[in-house]
């Protein structure tokens, strides 16, 4: 759209594309990992128990900060939605959305099971998704069309039926506390593999074909949101537990498109 004399409008000019904002992303990730890396395996490293019970450490908060610092400094109008700072700009037209460390407690206990989870919405919606995992250098970056791993494309594993088929969730006690434990535990018996390869980790294996389900009883918005690009741009589909739109639930299910609605009827009976 060109203004009376010709002109891109100013607002237009400014907004990033896609590829801008994926190079963003991937300094994002950088920047948090130089932090998140030396503190990976370190006994003496200090864990706090936040108000919700939830753990957090120096790693997790000092992550987040220098991401938003440069997310204020790059983008001064997005918006910010944080686990460990809180939110701002809300209502803007981009919003990022970040969770420095999911699976603080894998972290914490040398176990690599966790990630760097950064998003990007637009207007509310989700546009852009990305797992980190620093240690093992595992970068998975979507969009909703397509998804790489480490630059690579990365997609959804398809032609299985349940009972071929490797099941993940992070917690078990979190499904009898949250959903229908005794659904759960009879969908366990009927596949291959049930493993608690979780938090964004078990998304990221789905997503680049390593598992075919992963299954959370109870997520946060930053938990959730950035996960939506990656999934639906390997060819995948993540709901809430219920069926019910993934942005607007509180838990998910994420699966090939095949095993996806006979997963989510399973598990609600």
């Amino acid at each position: 759209m060109l203004g009376i004399h010709g002109e891109v409008p100013s607002s237009l000019a400014l907004m990033p594309d896609t590829k801008e904002l994926k190079a963003f992303i991937e300094e994002l990730a950088q920047l948090s990992s130089e932090i998140i890396v030396p503190n990976f395996g370190d006994p003496s490293l200090e864990v706090v128990s936040k108000a919700d019970e939830s753990p957090v450490t120096f790693a997790d908060r000092e992550a987040e900060r220098v991401m938003r610092e440069l997310i204020e400094s790059r983008y001064p109008d997005h918006g910010i939605i944080g686990e460990e700072y809180g939110n701002v700009r809300e209502d803007a037209e981009f919003v990022w959305v970040l969770d420095p460390i999911d699976g603080t407690i894998s972290f914490t206990a040398g176990c690599p099971l966790f990630g760097t989870l950064i998003g990007l919405l637009e207007n509310g919606e989700p546009k852009l998704g990305c797992i980190n995992q620093p240690v093992l250098k595992q970068l998975c970056i979507g969009d909703g069309k397509t998804t790489t791993l480490n630059g690579k494309p990365a997609t959804v594993r398809s032609g299985r039926s349940i009972a071929e088929s490797t099941l993940l969730t992070t917690d078990v006690g979190n499904v009898e506390k949250y959903q229908n434990g005794e659904l759960f535990h009879q969908l366990r018996s009927e596949v291959k593999v049930s493993r608690t390869w979780g938090d964004c980790y078990g998304y990221l294996l789905v997503a680049c074909g390593f598992a075919d389900a992963m299954v959370d009883p109870i997520l946060n918005p930053w938990d959730l949101l950035p996960l939506i690009p990656v999934i639906e741009g390997a060819g995948g589909v993540i709901t809430g537990w219920d069926g019910n739109v993934a942005k607007a639930s509180e838990s998910a299910i994420a699966a090939c498109p095949e095993l996806h609605a006979e997963i989510q009827k399973k598990l609600n009976g």
